[in-house]
């Protein structure tokens, strides 16, 4: 176990945020720099003053001493020099010893009163971070993985690789399913730049027309607002067709539309079980006056008029009918060649 002096070391690091002598360390350094400072100005001032004024004449008339001159005739000492670098070293040597002595007494002192905890507190001392901290019981055994648990999560781990392949293989079959299906209506990158450098107009139409292009660009198609798709139009997915949201109005009209038809069975069973209402013989006179003057009008205007039922819906172009029967024509060649694939 750790000390006590330790524990009480670790909870003023955490507190303070550093260690207690850290701080002792910069003080220290910092006294010595600024010794080490003025030490260095006290030798450039020494070395810049004059010897004579430092008294090297007056120790040199004493020792009756003939004393050189410069070509300007100004005496000179060649020993100034050296004696005051040792003097400055001595000095320098002075101050930092007495600054280790001082400072040695500072760092027992400050350790041992300052930046100290009574032993005592220690164990009951809470920092501001410790707050709102749960602490586990130590009662309270924590269940060691056993063997079989390992093997268990290693089981659910290869399961779960198996399952992100087999999603991976079946996104990208739907992405070549999407692709062939867009195919069918719009022409890809390829053939875009195939047509580009075909010359042959008759092979740029065959190029750009897909065998279900007739759905996107037949004038019905265009007036349910249904657009062929494009680069654009495939890659923004924020923007809805009308075609869309007739599509999603139908489908939340369908739960409303289920309702009213259970209504109305059990009402139409009641109608059928009873007797049918006969028309009047004013009614029909009517009636049949109505269909004849109307099919006068008709066949004035140029509509031909049989006497056979008429058949409801839109009369479908000769474009779409061949359109059709080659789509008949693709599906049962697929159809085919999935049965030989097989």
């Amino acid at each position: 176990m750790a000390s006590t002096r330790q524990v009480e070391s670790s909870l003023l690091t955490e507190h303070l945020r550093y260690t207690p002598l850290t701080l002792l360390d910069d003080i220290i350094n910092t006294i010595n720099e600024l010794v080490s400072r003025a030490v260095d100005a006290a030798e450039q001032g020494l070395l810049a003053a004059n010897a004579a004024d430092l008294g090297f004449d007056q120790r040199a008339r004493a020792e009756k001493r003939i004393v050189d001159t410069d070509g300007d005739g100004r005496a000179e000492y060649p020993e100034a020099r050296r004696e005051i670098e040792e003097g400055v070293h001595q000095l320098e040597t002075l101050l930092e010893s007495n600054v280790d002595k001082n400072f040695d007494k500072l760092e027992i002192y400050v350790l041992r009163n300052v930046l100290h905890v009574d032993e005592e507190l220690v164990p009951w001392v809470r920092l501001g971070h410790y707050e709102n901290i749960i602490l586990p019981d130590p009662d309270l055994t924590v269940p060691v993985p056993t063997p079989e648990s390992l093997q268990k999560l290693r089981r659910k781990v290869q399961e779960t690789r198996k399952l992100h392949a087999t999603l991976q293989k079946t996104v990208h079959r739907n992405e070549a399913t999407l692709l062939q299906l867009r195919s069918l209506i719009s022409p890809s990158a390829e053939d875009v730049k195939a047509e580009q450098h075909s010359s042959s107009p008759s092979r740029q139409l065959q190029h750009t027309t897909g065998a279900f292009t007739f759905l996107t660009n037949t004038p019905s198609a265009q007036s349910l607002g249904v657009a062929p798709i494009t680069s654009s139009t495939s890659t923004s997915i924020s923007t809805n067709t009308p075609l869309e949201t007739n599509t999603s109005f139908t489908l939340a009209q369908l739960p409303a539309l289920k309702a009213l038809l259970n209504d109305l069975r059990p009402r139409l069973a009641e109608l059928e079980g009873g007797t049918a209402v006969k028309e009047s013989e004013q009614a029909k006179e009517r009636r049949i006056y109505i269909e004849n003057q109307t099919r006068k009008v008709l066949e004035k205007r140029g509509v031909e008029i049989s006497k056979e039922p008429v058949e409801l819906g839109r009369r479908v172009p000769p474009e779409e009918l061949a359109a059709l029967e080659g789509i008949v024509e693709g599906l049962g060649g697929s159809t085919q060649r999935d049965k030989m694939e097989e």
